[in-house]
């Protein structure tokens, strides 16, 4: 019950939409990305692992979002939980061919700094601001994000 209220709680605490942490992102091929990099575009930021069934099945969606949207100032960034062996992170980054920067977060500093993020997939929408506007644990209703998004991007 504990962990229930906690969750509730912090979900509670996010749609006070406040200020996206401050992150840096280790992305697979060494570079990195920070939440600060994000200013005046829409982000997605979300959290997953390989072993997440239903991680998996969204990827091909969170990609044709992506893909729908970047051209107008929309990023994504896929971060890997820190128990996530990296080969195969990486494997399925390169099988895959995600068209979106991916991240693994080795000590788990940057899952702590969201909200101590668990659960996967658990997904932050960010607005041009740097402000979190929405969070999904599992799986988004696409219909739904793709709206918003759209929405988010005609912001100034």
């Amino acid at each position: 019950m504990l962990a229930f209220a906690t969750a509730s709680l912090a979900l509670a605490g996010c749609m006070n939409s406040s200020a996206a942490p401050e992150s840096t992102f280790t992305l697979l091929d060494g570079s990195s990305l920070t939440t600060a990099d994000l200013k005046g575009k829409v982000a997605l930021i979300n959290f997953w692992a390989t072993s997440c069934t239903t991680c998996v099945a969204e990827m091909p969606m969170l990609s044709a979002t992506y893909e729908k949207f970047r051209g107008r100032g929309y990023e994504t960034i896929a971060v890997a939980m820190n128990y996530d062996p990296p080969a195969y992170v990486v494997n399925f980054a390169q099988t895959r061919k995600l068209p979106f920067p991916v991240a693994i977060d080795n000590t788990g500093v940057v899952a702590k700094a969201w909200g101590d993020v668990n659960v996967t997939p658990t997904t932050f929408l960010v607005n041009k601001r740097g402000v979190v506007v929405k969070r999904f644990v599992g799986k988004p209703d696409f219909s739904e994000l793709n709206q918003l998004i759209d929405r988010l991007l005609s912001e100034s």
